[in-house]
């Protein structure tokens, strides 16, 4: 089965790729190596919510944004590449607005985790870090950039 045919199976469309909110580029290859810029969890050009988890975004909407930061990844790699391309997710590093007493940004990490080994099974596995930050920009609760070999 290939990963569009695993994708649609899951019950997701993969959207157009977001645009760059500054001067950078959505990807970069390096041999076989595709770096993906940070991703937030954008929905038609907006925030799907803003604010720092555990103050006024639950860990379950920071889970349903890094599972759509993961989808947004995809949709560059799509409009780029093409979603077949993809061999292995290398890494991913995660960025998590959190309120001071918030320690569980790997929680809301390991959705996007859970994603992509839906999707990719064993080349979905990857290393990670999982960073609570004071705020993010246009104040998303979640930032999410990869890793993936080609």
């Amino acid at each position: 089965m290939s990963i569009e045919d695993k994708i649609k199976k899951l019950g997701i469309t993969i959207p157009e790729a977001p645009k760059p909110l500054g001067f950078y580029v959505p990807c970069v290859q390096a041999g076989n190596l595709l770096f993906l810029s940070g991703m937030l969890p954008l929905r038609d050009g907006k925030l799907t919510r803003a604010g720092r988890v555990g103050e006024s975004v639950s860990l379950v909407e920071a889970q349903e944004d890094a599972r759509q930061c993961v989808i947004n990844a995809l949709s560059v790699i799509n409009t780029y590449l093409g979603i077949d391309k993809i061999k292995q997710c290398v890494k991913l590093n995660g960025y998590v607005a959190s309120a001071p007493d918030f320690t569980e940004q790997p929680k809301v990490l390991n959705a996007a985790s859970d994603l992509l080994f839906e999707i990719f099974g064993d080349a979905g596995k990857h290393a990670r870090a999982a960073v609570g930050v004071y705020v993010l920009p246009l104040n998303s609760p979640i930032e999410i950039d990869f890793i993936f070999e080609i």
